[in-house]
């Protein structure tokens, strides 16, 4: 298996019970989570060497993240400790036509002001096969956005496959201030994820396909695709394609272009969800192990990436708790959920 290196930010997610509102509740449940943190955990239960790199409090706080890394298989080798604060954000699962909604509160976090000399990323990136990051660590602040930059500069030094999961969000920045981020970073970058909206505010481009009226259709996506490639010489653009009827039923499939074909993946009906916080980055995971995994093949490593991430919309928490053959027996057509006795 390869050793595969994740950068970014984990925080602590606050959360009512259930579907409860958060005026309701008198109390939170405390889950570790965050971008690139849900992606190591994913490709450490398919067996990879998955390190991952941030910076948090030494303090017992900071320790719940460090253990919930520990805990599912992730290398915890180069987290650098300090800083005064871990991120947290509260997040309210919807229901029906309810949405789910996040209220984050993670300003001046310990990766927010980590500084380049809290890491050795040619000494972290030595040896590795693979860093992934999203859009979310540089959108965070000035200081992290330098730290990608670093991170991808010594990647390429060691000669890694980057990917990245474009991510944008825009409690965290504005599209002018991520493209004016964004588009230099591309030049690290061997596959991009990302979806329609990310696209756009992330990098300045706009697919034909209308997917707020649920048009899904694979040939709206294929000129920006191509755009993109050409642009910024992608080896691999992908983007997942997501139908919401509700917050507890969608449809999911994805598209990716390897300069040469398209291909789009079989579609899964997702009822009801259970959770879909992490279900781009548990996406991101499968399409690394799938294209580690199927050498290059991008059709399989596709059809594993969106069955991994379908999976996880039905488990509670940031995590993707499922084992490769768990995601391989999905992909292959067993979906009646019957017990496995």
């Amino acid at each position: 298996m390869a050793k595969i290196i994740t950068l970014g930010e984990i925080m602590l997610r606050l959360s009512p019970e259930g579907t409860d509102r958060f005026i309701q509740s008198a109390g939170f449940r405390i889950i570790p989570g965050g971008g690139e943190a849900n992606v190591a955990v994913s490709l450490a239960n398919y067996g990879h060497d998955s390190c991952y790199v941030t910076k948090l409090p030494k303090h017992e706080i900071g320790q719940i993240a460090v253990n919930a890394l520990r805990q599912h298989g992730v290398n915890t080798a180069h987290i650098s400790r300090g800083g005064e604060r871990i991120g947290l954000y509260y997040a309210e699962t919807g229901a029906s036509m309810r949405p789910s909604k996040v209220i984050y509160d993670r300003a001046h976090s310990a990766i927010a002001e980590a500084l380049p000399e809290d890491f050795d990323f040619d000494a972290i990136m030595a040896g590795a096969d693979w860093f992934h990051w999203s859009g979310i660590t540089p959108a965070i602040s000035d200081r992290a956005a330098e730290l990608v930059r670093l991170a991808c500069e010594a990647a390429k030094r060691h000669g890694l496959t980057v990917s990245v999961d474009l991510n944008f969000r825009k409690k965290l920045w504005s599209s002018q201030k991520a493209i004016s981020v964004m588009r230099p970073l591309m030049q690290y970058v061997d596959v991009c994820i990302g979806n329609e909206e990310d696209a756009q505010l992330c990098l300045g481009f706009k697919p034909e396909a209308d997917v707020e009226a649920g048009n899904t259709d694979a040939a709206g996506y294929e000129g920006i695709f191509r755009q993109m490639k050409e642009e910024f010489g992608f080896k691999y653009v992908v983007s997942t394609l997501r139908e919401s009827y509700s917050a507890t039923r969608n449809g999911w499939k994805a598209l990716i272009y390897d300069g040469a074909r398209f291909y789009e993946s079989k579609r899964y009906e997702i009822d009801p969800i259970i959770d879909r916080v992490g279900g781009g980055d548990s996406f991101s995971a499968g399409l690394i192990h799938g294209l580690l995994k199927y050498s290059g093949d991008q059709a399989a490593a596709l059809e594993f990436a969106v069955a991994a991430s379908a999976l996880k919309h039905t488990i509670n928490g940031d995590f993707n708790l499922v084992s490769e053959e768990e995601v391989l027996s999905l992909a292959g057509g067993n979906t009646n959920g019957r017990v496995q006795r």
